[in-house]
């Protein structure tokens, strides 16, 4: 492996840092406001500590994933458990699938008890369409996935043909349709068939950084 700079180990050890506080990696704008540089700086460095095999990214915000972390400082709690992050999900009209992981949440392990771990995921809403019961663009819900059918009025992630995702109250209707209804009177109810939505998981907690 290529000897590492001063530069490229503060780096590291930053993303590292970063990623066992927020349970996320940080921007390139975070980066470089940390140490005081300029951004392309620090895409200098990334596509240095690429080349060195010290991590990956792609072209997507907070996709930075570190190769080692045999030294992280990171302790979960007892009583509680680390789920995936799992990217952006769309709180207006439905948008794109889940994609990618882009971090770890730290959950009470008796959050949903009948639950196993390996069926929590979180998932960040973008949006303004469940305003009104109080979820807004940014934040982070945690979602959990069961074998029982949604209750109607729960809050829901669905999974729309052709891989759109969105966050929505659940309400079943008559002959097999079912209503993805938003908390927000600038948005429109979906309704759709049975066939058409595929529910994810239902929200079981909400998360926002102040």
């Amino acid at each position: 492996m290529k000897t590492l700079t001063e530069k490229q180990k503060n780096i590291l050890e930053f993303i590292e840092e970063f990623l066992d506080r927020e349970g996320m990696a940080p921007t390139v704008y975070e980066i470089a406001d940390h140490f005081g540089i300029k951004t392309s700086t620090v895409f200098a460095h990334l596509r240095a500590l690429q080349r060195k095999k010290q991590l990956s990214r792609s072209s997507k915000a907070r996709s930075i994933s570190l190769a080692n972390r045999t030294h992280s400082r990171h302790k979960v709690p007892s009583g509680a458990l680390l789920i995936p992050l799992l990217g952006r999900v769309n709180a207006g009209a439905p948008s794109e699938s889940i994609a990618f992981k882009e971090g770890e949440v730290c959950v009470s392990s008796q959050l949903v008890p009948d639950v196993p771990p390996e069926n929590l995921f979180a998932l960040r809403v973008q949006g303004e369409s469940m305003r009104d019961l109080g979820i807004f663009d940014g934040d982070i819900v945690i979602v959990a996935q069961t074998n029982s059918k949604p209750r109607s009025g729960d809050i829901v992630v669905a999974l729309l043909q052709g891989g759109e995702v969105t966050v929505k109250s659940y309400f079943p209707k008559t002959q097999g349709r079912i209503e993805l209804r938003p908390a927000n009177p600038e948005y429109n109810v979906q309704i759709y068939s049975a066939e058409e939505v595929s529910i994810q998981g239902r929200v079981v907690e909400l998360r926002r950084k102040y």
